[in-house]
């Protein structure tokens, strides 16, 4: 190595004393490209090579994008983790050895290598196709190249690369993500193909699994049935002794389109010339049951379904109280042991499941040329067999692939798919019937259900224990910070415990304000953060809203709602809560800086874990609750951005067969409010859908939806959406910056919905789960919305009480409200 370097230094002076300003598309021995001043075009004009400083960074990469589109997208980086002064003297010339250098004040920082192959006249060309490739002077032969840039991906994939592995050279090709728009360093997301012994591909973040795109199956990626049809796009999969690659042609000349990673998602863009800028055709993960092993092992992912997860027939929840609340971490296990043939009366056999996405591949063994029924017969005999289908699905299906131990990242689709053949216990076989035919069982639903009933009787051990408290004067409490009563899993903490935490309550602690009190951040003496809410002499909320409160959260285990983990009562009431590092969702979206941070495959992840709390709620809880105040500044944000609803202060419980109720206190806030609850005091589960649909255009707009219409008749964001929503130009209020991540179909599906839920009538609007189905699944139709429910009478400055429930004075947007006092 030693020697080469000493060559390259050699072949480098001799070259700087005699280099050349060029224009063209290729780079010769007496050539160089020198600091910012001369670039290398393609000769169909599309690709430029040369230095670029991205964004308000100060280094310089040498790379490659496209040369006549505005919004730069830049497709190769060469020295993307050696940096150079944007300062220094650089220079990128091609040696005698045929290798591209690259200096910095005389210094190497980057350079090539050749492959062994014998070396004469050599040039580096920008070939049309965006490769930059190094060849002997006159050589056609793709293989005969001495180098070339698709072989070292950066985090884009263009027309005709190859993604995949060489196995003759070991040379992996796959994408890596930028660290963020302004370094170019390889970061912690890559695409690319992992070698199982039925090999696949996979986004990963770090060691961790992303999204796996399902093994080939002949005809398209287990996960894409849809691939096997596309208007513009050609897939080619090629898999022999040398090498095993994917790639695509674009069918149109005049499309400009590529694959990139970021620190998220893979997207496909396609250059948009009207409009001037880069539209998401497609995005992966693309939904929810993309999200790698959602379900745990043998779980179903079903986005059709409201509870995405389901297990196969003749499998049950592991953790059944988990499963109900949506943890489908733990997966499924079997109902019945298998035999291993050993008891010859009820012999294992295979269920055939279609329409799936095949398991992860880890664990396979891949013989290409055994039948089906061979493959049976030869899963039957391993016990440690788990299931086998054709690794062919073209024609009439051919070769054998088999699973050994736990089945895990399964999803059903509605159309297309593939066939798995599942072990099961024998005397199962007769009685378990494939999903794609029916509905699962209710028997699986009331059996998950039923293992949460018995926690009923909590509640009222909750109510009388607050109660009893609360009549003891402040010497009687406990003096630990700690206690628990009975089987109340609800620790009670001492004033002083949490004074201490809070620094005694103090204002660089305090992280909110709203009707009910203040919250403070703290910490408990085992380093656990906590947020307390403590609540205001003035609020309005006495002990019937703390119990409320109480009782609502303290058994409801969910990941999108926040977590209660205890409560204090000596001298006031508080409420100590799990911490959210990321504060409430309005402190991001209407944030001009903050609101960067939020792209459009975070907000959609958003979206989708608000409407997942609210069926629960609505639901699959032991008892219907509606929320009644649901807003962006009631959503807080974990550390990885999952959203949780919070603040259940108003919130009312139904039982039995109740769904609507009406009140002559009317607690909520302008803005978010249904117009039956606002002026009648009438409220419903449909109450919190209207209250979503706002927010959801919230998310989406980046602003504030002002409830009342000014004096110059301007209309609220409910009714610019609809007035743009007429006028087929709903596109236009979409937050700015999120201009070049969304997905234009998302978007518009999301402001469709939105209308769905902010209709006039309770009865039009959809259901929570509806919405879920809605959000899941871009092949289901939606109806047409009806004239939104405006609420839109004078704005009193002075006061933001109710004084007359049926003429409804309104406030502004966040500013929370009841008939007996303002707050």
């Amino acid at each position: 190595m030693d020697i080469l370097v000493f060559m390259i230094f050699v072949s480098y002076l001799l070259a700087h004393s005699f280099k050349l300003s060029i224009a063209a598309d290729s780079l010769g021995l007496s050539q160089s490209i020198s600091n910012n001043n001369n670039t290398l075009v393609s000769q169909n004009g599309r690709y430029e090579l040369g230095f670029f400083t991205p964004g308000n960074s100060n280094k310089t990469y040498l790379g490659i994008w496209y040369k006549n589109i505005p919004v730069q997208k830049f497709v190769w980086v060469a020295n993307r983790n050696n940096p150079i002064n944007s300062t220094s003297n650089h220079a990128l010339f091609l040696n005698s050895t045929g290798n591209l250098v690259l200096t910095q004040n005389n210094s190497f920082v980057w350079y090539t290598t050749t492959n062994q192959k014998q070396v004469h006249n050599p040039v580096a060309v920008l070939l049309d196709s965006g490769n930059l490739v190094v060849k002997n002077d006159g050589e056609t032969n793709q293989d005969e190249y001495l180098w070339q840039s698709f072989d070292y991906p950066s985090d884009t994939l263009l027309d005709g690369m190859k993604l995949g592995r060489n196995l003759r050279n070991g040379l992996d090709w796959k994408l890596t993500s930028w660290k963020s728009p302004e370094d170019p360093s390889v970061g912690d997301v890559s695409w690319g193909l992992v070698l199982n012994n039925y090999p696949e591909y996979y986004m990963m973040k770090g060691n961790d699994k992303i999204f796996r795109l399902g093994p080939w199956n002949g005809l398209h990626f287990s996960a894409l049935p849809e691939q096997v049809s596309n208007p513009f796009l050609n897939y080619e999969y090629v898999s022999n002794d040398d090498e095993i690659f994917f790639r695509y042609s674009i069918k149109i000349n005049s499309v400009i389109s590529k694959v990139v990673v970021d620190q998220t998602k893979q997207h496909r863009y396609v250059w948009n010339e009207q409009e001037h800028k880069w539209k998401i055709y497609i995005t992966m993960p693309k939904d929810l049951c993309d999200s790698y092993g959602l379900c745990g092992p043998y779980g179903n992912c079903m986005m059709t379904q409201q509870q995405v997860c389901q297990c196969f027939n003749g499998f049950s929840p592991k953790s059944p109280q988990a499963w109900i609340a949506s943890d489908w971490s733990q997966g499924c296990v079997r109902d019945k042991h298998l035999s291993c043939n050993r008891n010859h009366t009820n012999k294992d056999g295979f269920v055939k499941f279609q329409g799936l996405k095949v398991p992860d591949t880890t664990h396979t063994l891949l013989n290409v040329t055994m039948s089906i029924e061979e493959c049976r017969e030869k899963c039957l005999n391993n016990c440690s067999c788990m299931a086998y289908t054709n690794s062919n699905i073209s024609g009439e299906g051919s070769g054998c692939v088999m699973w050994f131990g736990d089945l895990i990242d399964i999803r059903q689709f509605q159309e297309g798919g593939q066939d798995l053949y599942i072990r099961m216990f024998g005397a199962e076989l007769d009685n378990i019937e494939e999903p794609g035919h029916r509905h699962k069982r209710n028997w699986r639903t009331a059996k998950v259900a039923s293992a949460v009933i018995l926690s009923c009787g909590v509640i009222l051990v909750c109510i009388y224990f607050i109660f009893r408290n609360q009549r003891k004067t402040v010497d009687k409490q406990p003096d630990k910070s700690e206690r628990h009563v009975d089987d109340l899993d609800l620790p009670l903490f001492d004033l002083p415990t949490i004074s201490t935490a809070t620094n005694g309550f103090s204002r660089n602690n305090k992280i909110g304000e709203g009707g009910f009190g203040t919250v403070y951040k703290g910490k408990l003496a085992n380093d656990q953060e906590i947020a307390v809410k403590r609540l205001s002499s003035i609020s309005g909320q006495g002990m019937t809203e703390f119990i409320n409160e109480v009782k609502l959260i303290a058994k409801l285990q969910h990941r999108n709602l926040v977590k209660l983990l205890g409560c204090c009562i000596q001298g006031q009431q508080m409420l100590i809560y799990e911490y959210m590092v990321n504060g409430s969702l309005d402190s991001f979206i209407f944030d001009n800086d903050k609101s960067k941070l939020l792209d459009w495959s975070k907000r959609f992840h958003i979206i989708c874990g608000i409407a997942r709390g609210l069926v629960y709620l609505h639901q699959d809880s032991r008892l219907r609750i509606i929320h009644r105040d649901l807003k962006a500044s009631n959503v807080l944000l974990d550390d990885n951005l999952n959203p949780k609803i919070s603040d259940f202060g108003t919130a009312r419980t139904f039982g039995g067969d109740q769904f609507e109720g009406n009140t002559k206190r009317i607690i909520g806030t302008y803005g978010y409010m249904a117009p039956e609850y606002a002026v009648d005091g009438l409220f419903s589960v449909k109450s919190d859908v209207f209250s979503f649909g706002i927010l959801l255009l919230e998310i989406i707009c980046g602003k504030r939806n002002r409830a009342y219409y000014h004096t110059d008749g301007t209309l609220n964001l409910v009714g610019q959406a609809w007035a743009a929503w007429k006028e087929d130009r709903a596109l236009g209020l979409t937050d700015s910056n999120i201009d070049e991540t969304y997905v234009v179909s998302e978007v518009l599906r999301c402001m469709h919905i939105s209308l769905l839920c902010v209709q006039q009538n309770p009865e039009d609007r959809p259901t929570m789960a509806s919405v879920i189905l809605m959000l899941g699944s871009s092949e289901k139709e939606l109806g047409e919305p009806k004239e939104p429910g405006f609420i839109s009478k004078n704005v009193s400055s002075e006061t933001n009480s109710i004084t007359n429930p049926k003429g409804c004075c309104s406030s502004v947007n966040e500013v929370t409200i009841s008939l007996l006092d303002a707050r």
